[in-house]
């Protein structure tokens, strides 16, 4: 094989017109060398060029331009170069080529392989250049190779970019797992800590309901492990791809690098995955009805559940709100009841983002009173078109309580999911209590409304100016008390939570709601 000094010594003895060898090679006024008949015939198809152009003599290596037909003398110490060159090729062929590998010569010629042929997509000799490639659009190797380079890279981060997709996809994943997991188990815990205030006879009842909770969760996570095990065989898909590809762009040899690269395999698209779906609410919808009957025959008609009703006062004719004023009450003792409740005891303010635009809020947001016209910046934005406002604050497991005072009656206070309607419901100037998912209180000038699924429970009882609410999520209870000289039980909402619980309060014109705050 050719020493590097031999074959750069050949690559400058080469005409770049004719690509050979120089045959009576003759030197410019700018220097660079070429065949005379090469550089006659370049300057003869310049004089023939279109009137207008330029028909200066300029030199093919520079294009510096000369004014007149330079004298073409032959370079005699470059002629000999150019003898040798030829002598020492004629008798270092015999020896030399037997060096070369088959692969790095031209099969048609026997000559070294020193271009690429983009037409062809061939790596060619400089015989095939001036015969079969002339016309055809010829680059050195590595220009080639960085072009296949800038592929493979693409490629590369490409791939790359779909791993972290995939890897954060699969984290996903396993955070949707743990979700539902907690999920259930805190469904399981509600179900079970309502099954407890129940009899014995129930027990089969309960079982029943934590296996059918435990079989949608088994579902909901086959689910997800199937789709996570598409992800992760995609993952390897793309690790092969990688590996393949890096070892690929690692290969020293440039025609390796080129005969290897059509053998890589192109990246597919990744098979699209269901949506894994899990909604124990759903499951245990027809379980919730049953058990809220159930907790309220139990816990509300014997008299050791809960504190006997006071009977209902006379008169049971239709009830219409008035401006009547609420019963002024002493200050609120602290009877053994509320001093229980107050240990659970939680500040709230209200949140300016829902208020109607009658609604004006206070300064800190803790008091609520229906104004006569619209309060200035909240005629327009999502907010609820009924005179209602939701609480800033939102409750989940545990237990939960706080007060309110209120002005008069006409108000409803209540809690609901986050999904409340922000428009009227049809019918009502209110929507506190319509759906399965809110529950309230209205407090009328006569008697109590206890508003859940649109249907409203009548009770009569005194009122009160000052009104507590008691939520334990765990057991599904929601109370309201009165409070006056003894802390009174008004009604109690049995059921099953499945969504954390906003407070929620409707008002009727000129009526104010001051949530109570303790330190």
């Amino acid at each position: 094989m050719a020493s590097p000094i031999s074959q750069k010594l050949e690559e400058k003895l080469v005409c770049s017109i004719c690509l050979e060898l120089f045959q009576v090679p003759v030197t410019l006024p700018c220097g660079h060398n070429f065949c005379k008949r090469c550089i006659s015939d370049h300057w003869d198809k310049q004089k023939q060029a279109p009137a207008g152009s330029d028909a200066s003599y300029t030199c093919p290596e520079c294009r510096r331009g000369f004014e007149r037909c330079p004298e073409l003398e032959k370079n005699v110490t470059l002629c000999s170069v150019v003898e040798l060159a030829r002598d020492g090729d004629a008798g270092g062929s015999a020896t030399g080529r037997c060096e070369v590998t088959p692969a790095e010569l031209c099969r048609q010629h026997g000559r070294p392989l020193e271009l690429y042929c983009e037409d062809e997509r061939r790596c060619i000799c400089c015989i095939c250049t001036v015969r079969d490639c002339q016309r055809h659009r010829r680059v050195l190797f590595e220009e080639e190779r960085a072009k296949k380079q800038t592929f493979l890279k693409e490629s590369l981060e490409k791939a790359q970019e779909e791993s972290e997709r995939i890897e954060l996809a699969m984290k996903e994943l396993e955070v949707q797992t743990q979700s539902i997991k907690d999920c259930s188990e805190e469904f399981i815990a509600g179900i079970r800590s309502k099954f407890t205030h129940l009899k014995k006879a129930l027990e089969d009842f309960q079982g029943q309901t934590v296996a059918r909770i435990e079989q949608e969760q088994g579902a909901a996570l086959e689910h997800v492990d199937k789709n996570w095990n598409l992800w992760k065989d995609r993952l390897d898909v793309l690790g092969q791809h990688r590996e393949r590809a890096q070892s690929l762009l690692a290969c020293p040899d440039h025609r390796t690098f080129l005969q290897e690269f059509p053998l890589l395999p192109p990246l597919e698209s990744p098979e699209a995955l269901e949506p894994v779906e899990f909604d124990v609410a759903a499951v245990i919808k027809p379980i919730s009805e049953i058990l809220t009957s159930i907790s309220r025959l139990l816990l509300e008609d014997l008299p050791a559940s809960v504190t006997p009703k006071a009977p209902d006062s006379a008169g049971q004719g239709p009830v219409h709100p008035q401006e009547l004023a609420v019963k002024a009450v002493a200050p609120l003792p602290r009877c053994q009841l509320r001093a229980e409740l107050l240990k659970d005891h939680r500040n709230l303010t209200f949140d300016p983002e829902t208020a109607n635009k009658y609604l004006k809020l206070s300064k800190g947001a803790r008091k609520a009173k229906h104004s006569p016209g619209a309060v200035h910046g909240q005629e327009q934005g999502p907010r609820f078109k009924p005179w209602q406002v939701l609480c800033t604050q939102s409750y989940g497991p545990g237990h939960h309580y706080w007060e309110v005072n209120i002005s008069s009656h006409s108000i409803i206070l209540g809690v609901t999911y986050r999904g409340l309607p922000w428009e009227q419901q049809q019918g009502h100037r209110f929507n506190i209590g319509l759906d399965g998912g809110s529950w309230g209180l209205q407090v009328r000038e006569d008697c109590y409304l206890a508003w859940h699924k649109g249907q409203a429970q009548k009770i009569r009882e005194q009122l009160y100016e000052n009104l507590g609410v008691s939520l334990d999520y765990g057991k599904g209870l929601l109370s309201f008390y009165g409070l006056g000289e003894r802390t009174k039980l008004i009604h109690s909402f049995h059921g099953i939570f499945t969504e954390p619980l906003y407070p929620v309060f409707w008002l009727c014109e000129g009526r104010v709601v001051t949530l109570c705050q303790r330190d």
